[in-house]
């Protein structure tokens, strides 16, 4: 039986903000040969402290000579070689510092092959698209040259459009995982705009929600459609002894913890915290994660508290000194595009659950607490920390086993490989 095509995937930084691709894609590398393309531009430049940092650590990474394992300053495990496996792979989710450190990855045995090439750090400008197809191209040109068949390329980026027909490939995939165009912080008219060019080129179309399938048909294509897995042993450590001992940032809290882990920003509904903060009278609102530019009000109601991210493998420890996890996202265009990989990692902690009615959360109503006003999400909240996950929602929840990353990357690779 012939080798699978390699695949080139463009996407976000390798074991950076690990997302859904990257959990797809480690199932896959002990059998496929992968090269990972660190890709920016998503965000206009700007004169602040972020966009300083993110350039320092791009041109870190600029600087270093390629290597055949990831090009991140972490240890990682080498590439797959033919006719043996590597050491266990590993990947992180959000809130981990670098890719090491969670077993989350353990379908895959290997590390890919990791390009940083040279970028303009905006595509808003003709000069900025037409430099960086060429230098894009050059870079993955010869990458591709050197590959025994034409690979299978696949995007989760907008950004990718001027690309298509510069290098050889056997099939183009756009993997949709999020509406940027409306994403806080993002350059919204740029992504919007090269979406609508990259689309209609695309071979294969997959969807992690359906309101992006709806998207994407407005744009001439129809799409798959896969929603996030979960890595469940992983998440139920939580509900074992094999747990931290200690999280100093965490234990002298006051207690009961209502925690929310991932990114911190806009997507918030201020109403939701406020009304839970003025209703709790002891206890501690806790968010963990990196923050982009949140509500300052947000952060200064009296029972919320914020932690930077934590490593990806104390976040069990952390649902397990949480009394109720928490998703109070504002309902917003981005929020009912998206497809929230904490949500199906919240059930599996077996941990009480309170999220917003958005589209994404509304499919698990029988396994969590689905609230559309702000009152009810404190009522619900104080309830759950009273009487805890009730025995309804803990069957509903039995559903979860399904939803492992392996089986979702086995049906991935299928549409992938034109296997319809």
């Amino acid at each position: 039986m012939p080798d699978p095509a390699p695949l080139v995937v463009f996407s976000d930084d390798w074991g950076r903000h690990p997302s859904s691709c990257q959990h797809l894609i480690a199932k896959l590398l002990p059998h496929r040969s992968v090269t990972w393309v660190n890709t920016i531009g998503t965000r206009p430049p700007g004169l602040n402290w972020s966009t300083i940092a993110r350039g320092l650590g791009k041109l870190k990474s600029w600087l270093k000579r390629p290597t055949l394992p990831t090009e991140e300053s972490t240890p990682q495990p080498p590439p797959c070689r033919k006719g043996g496996e590597g050491p266990e792979g590993s990947e992180s989710l959000l809130n981990s510092p670098n890719a090491s450190s969670s077993p989350s990855l353990r379908g895959g045995r290997c590390s890919p092959t990791v390009l940083n090439p040279k970028m303009w750090p905006s595509f808003r400008s003709r000069f900025g698209r037409r430099l960086n197809r060429r230098l894009l191209a050059r870079a993955i040109r010869p990458v591709v040259d050197a590959m025994p068949a034409a690979p299978v390329v696949i995007t989760t980026l907008p950004l990718m459009a001027d690309l298509v027909g510069q290098f050889r490939a056997a099939r183009w995939v756009y993997y949709c995982v999020d509406d940027f165009s409306v994403w806080p912080g993002l350059d919204g008219r740029t992504m919007r705009e090269m979406e609508a060019e990259l689309v209609p080129k695309m071979d294969v179309v997959i969807a992690v929600s359906e309101t992006l399938q709806m998207h994407l048909a407005k744009l001439g294509k129809p799409s798959h459609l896969l929603t996030h897995g979960v890595d469940l042993d992983f998440w139920r450590a939580s509900e074992s002894s094999d747990i931290p001992a200690s999280l100093p940032e965490v234990e002298t809290l006051p207690k009961p913890l209502v925690v929310y882990w991932g990114v911190i920003d806009r997507r918030t509904d201020l109403a939701f915290v406020k009304t839970l903060n003025d209703a709790m009278t002891d206890g501690t609102i806790l968010f963990v994660g990196p923050q982009d530019h949140p509500d300052p009000e947000l952060l200064r109601l009296a029972r919320v508290r914020t932690l930077p991210p934590l490593p990806f493998t104390n976040l069990p420890a952390l649902a397990a000194r949480t009394s109720v996890l928490i998703a109070p996202y504002a309902d917003l265009p981005v929020t009912r595009a998206m497809q929230p990989l904490k949500l199906k990692e919240y059930i599996a902690t077996g941990k009480p659950v309170v999220v917003r009615k958005l589209p994404a959360t509304t499919e698990w109503a029988d396994g969590v607490d689905v609230v559309e006003t702000p009152d009810a999400f404190a009522r619900v909240v104080l309830e759950r920390l009273r009487a805890g996950v009730p025995e309804s929602q803990r069957c509903a929840r039995a559903r979860l086993e399904s939803e492992g990353w392996t089986a979702k990357a086995q049906q991935f690779e299928k549409w992938v490989d034109g296997v319809l």
